[in-house]
């Protein structure tokens, strides 16, 4: 028994004050629940809620900070594949956080919804998601003509989609698969701006016996896409 004692491990104070804010919000409601009252439940004292949140609204979603961080890194060390594909991934980055705690994620969803501050809080931290995406579309669309502009719609795009996705889940109360939801959904967004849409702005019209490529192209589109093109067809036969 002894040994066993030593092997449980205390949940991070984040965690623990995250759930003690819950309780309480559950029992009493966010508005008459205060910051004394959460530090009470946990057990702790006000200077280490300060430490982990900012505000009572910060530990609502105590764990955005590091999905964002997690996505930043993710586009940094994308290479030269479909960037309407990474972009994707990194929007489910956020899905599997949500996932990864159905009952507090629900929770949380309901909460949002009764309370207008909240509502607009969350807001505020999915709008970090999608100028986070938005900033890496630029960079690949550098130099493309509306390059700019593809990015900020794609990216609205992948955030509307991936929440469409994320919310049919929530709403079931976390039940089925919500992997199949946002999945489905995002496959629209490709579908309409990834590399498979591209096939009707350059086309390999021909390839000849002497290993000649010839390419249909749009103006302004990206050079990685018709690299690309050429290598696909250049690979083929």
């Amino acid at each position: 028994m002894t040994e066993a004692r030593r092997t449980v491990k205390k949940p991070p104070m984040r965690e623990v004050l995250a759930e003690a804010a819950f309780q309480l919000f559950l029992e009493r409601g966010f508005e008459r629940t205060t910051v004394d009252d959460i530090v009470a439940r946990a057990g702790v004292g006000r200077r280490s809620f300060f430490r982990y949140f900012p505000s009572k609204e910060d530990v609502v979603f105590p764990d955005h900070e590091s999905c964002l961080a997690d996505m930043t890194a993710l586009l940094e060390a994308a290479g030269d594949g479909d960037p309407v594909a990474t972009v994707c991934d990194a929007a489910r980055l956020v899905l599997r956080m949500y996932a990864a705690n159905p009952e507090f994620s629900v929770q949380r969803y309901h909460l949002t919804r009764e309370v207008p501050g909240l509502r607009t809080y969350e807001l505020s931290v999915v709008r970090r998601y999608e100028r986070t995406m938005a900033e890496y579309l630029r960079g690949r669309y550098l130099g493309t003509t509306d390059g700019p502009l593809h990015a900020e719609v794609i990216a609205a795009a992948v955030v509307a989609a991936h929440n469409n996705g994320l919310r049919t889940w929530l709403r079931s109360g976390g039940e089925g698969d919500p992997e199949a939801a946002v999945d489905h959904a995002l496959a629209v967004v490709q579908r309409m701006w990834g590399a498979a849409a591209g096939d009707t702005a350059v086309q390999a019209m021909h390839r000849g016996q002497d290993d000649v490529v010839v390419l249909v192209a749009s103006k302004g589109t990206p050079m990685w896409r018709v690299v690309q093109k050429v290598e696909s067809a250049l690979s083929e036969g």
